[in-house]
């Protein structure tokens, strides 16, 4: 049964994060509270449950979705149509992200000049806008690296125009948008896409494309603070102070919302384009709900109990200098387990190893990614500790990813760029953004939206240059096996005519 494998992966792969939780909250800073306790239960068991119910859902609604609508988009003919359905499927597809949901969240709860429902508009309108000039890209063959290079670079120039709470918020949002639901779906689409247009080198163009999406929401949360502007009232933090009950009720709405808008664009779509037969639509229809059931599962259980162990986490290990080095490899190992029980870098992977035919497996891409996000937890923390603005991190890291790019094979660019963005998901953004906010409050620091956040910017760099150096490195070996190989053949040639001319 796919819902017992995709349980097993999930509480096998979450098992190094459950540990950490287990050993800092029973034997390091105990938590005696009960209430605390049962928060701390079930959130660890909503979320491998809820995400298990999701992954079965995912396979059956949201991945045929895009698959269909990509690989039918072309048909529209009009570029004009094409591009306007790109743009409001994704924008959907983001509205139902449950990493964006819960930053919008976290943001809004201490700055007064940040409205949730707002934030979370923009950040899907921006990430729609890009979804619609990947598509362009693709349909027109443009260079994925041309646009990687101007936009990042770009990028790097606005950042010091942007009021210091946004710098960092801009690729948190970024980051936090791009996770279980509008990743596969952005995906699906550029997959299906891509094929149906027939580009020769349609496999290494499937990819890129949630990197290009992922530029949308820093663009326009950057416009957003440059028209708001930082926060005049900061708000206390203090994740998990909610009930059970309290939980469930406030995030229903939320999570509706999310799901239901784009079952109906789909069902629109079918009427005059896909045309799918009734079992089939029906099908798609019940996976829905399990994708419902199991997003809403996740969603609270990242709220009610989650994000509470990750501040708690954060807040206890300020206490002295010694616990706060040993928070540093902590973060490490933090990191590199919690993307191994990513949602959205779970399907990542899993679509790499079916698009590539096994060439690039899973594993490695996982690997990479927990090895990437490992290190951009330590550079959370040690921002956090030493007060640095963001800058002095996100600058030279940029600037060293996008150097990158003139030197990797078009493939890695794109699994980078995509990779870089899945990686900050969900569970992400409910774990590790209240453990670096909760530190940063716990040190007394005035702003802890400047001092606070930026993890999920680490999170989305460090995948970029970490996969693209193994893509340097994957195709310097190739390229040598394939010279090796060439030099075999060649002596081989030379035997055989030396032993014919003998006779």
């Amino acid at each position: 049964m796919k819902f017992l494998r995709y349980l097993k992966e999930v509480f096998i792969s979450s098992l190094p994060l459950l540990a950490i939780i287990v050993l800092v909250t029973a034997f390091i800073f105990p938590v005696t509270d009960s209430e605390q306790i049962m928060q701390l239960v079930v959130g660890y068991v909503g979320v491998v449950i809820g995400q298990a119910i999701f992954l079965v859902g995912l396979d059956y609604s949201v991945l045929p979705i895009g698959n269909l609508i990509g690989s039918s988009i072309a048909k529209l003919k009009k570029m004009a149509f094409i591009l306007m359905v790109a743009f409001l499927f994704s924008l959907l597809a983001t509205i139902a992200e449950p990493g964006i949901t819960v930053l919008a969240a976290q943001v809004s709860g201490v700055s007064d000049k940040i409205n949730a429902p707002l934030f979370i508009f923009i950040v899907s309108f921006g990430l729609g806008i890009l979804t619609a000039l990947a598509v362009y890209r693709l349909v027109k063959n443009i260079s994925m690296k041309k646009i990687f290079f101007f936009f990042y670079l770009a990028l790097i120039i606005i950042i010091f125009l942007v009021p210091n709470e946004f710098q960092a918020l801009g690729f948190d949002a970024s980051g936090a948008a791009t996770g279980a639901i509008s990743v596969p779906f952005v995906l699906a689409l550029g997959v299906g896409l891509s094929h149906s247009i027939g580009h020769s080198k349609s496999t290494e163009e499937s990819f890129g494309i949630v990197g290009i999406a992922a530029i949308g929401p820093i663009i326009t949360v950057y416009i957003y603070g440059l028209i708001v502007g930082n926060s005049t009232t900061l708000t206390p933090y203090t994740p998990g102070n909610i009930t059970f009950a309290d939980s469930l009720l406030n995030n229903l709405p939320a999570v509706a919302l999310a799901v239901f808008p784009l079952v109906l664009i789909f069902l629109i779509y079918q009427a005059f384009f896909i045309k799918l037969p009734r079992r089939k639509v029906l099908q798609i229809l019940l996976a829905t709900i399990v994708v419902f059931v199991g997003l809403y599962i996740f969603i609270v259980a990242t709220d009610y109990g989650l994000a509470f162990a990750g501040s708690y986490i954060g807040r206890e290990f300020m206490k002295s200098q010694t616990y706060q080095i040993i928070l540093l490899p902590l973060s490490f190992v933090l990191g590199f387990a919690i993307t191994l029980s990513e949602p959205s870098v779970v399907v990542f992977s899993q679509q790499v190893d079916e698009i590539t035919s096994g060439s690039i497996s899973k594993n490695v891409i996982k690997f990479a990614l927990g090895i990437s996000v490992g290190f951009a937890a330590l550079l959370g923390v040690i921002k956090v500790i030493t007060g640095l603005s963001i800058l002095w991190f996100v600058v030279p890291l940029y600037v060293m990813a996008v150097g990158l790019i003139y030197f990797t094979p078009t493939l890695f660019v794109g699994l980078a760029f995509d990779g870089g963005t899945v990686s900050a998901g969900a569970i992400t953004s409910a774990f590790l953004t209240p453990l670096t906010l909760g530190a940063s409050q716990a040190l007394g620091y005035e702003n802890i939206l400047t001092t606070g956040l930026g993890i999920l910017a680490f999170i989305s760099v460090m995948p970029r240059i970490v996969v693209q150096i193994l893509g340097i490195i994957y195709n310097y070996r190739t390229s040598r096996q394939v010279v090796e190989y060439e030099d075999i053949e060649f002596d081989d040639d030379e035997t055989e005519e030396g032993e014919t001319s003998g006779t």
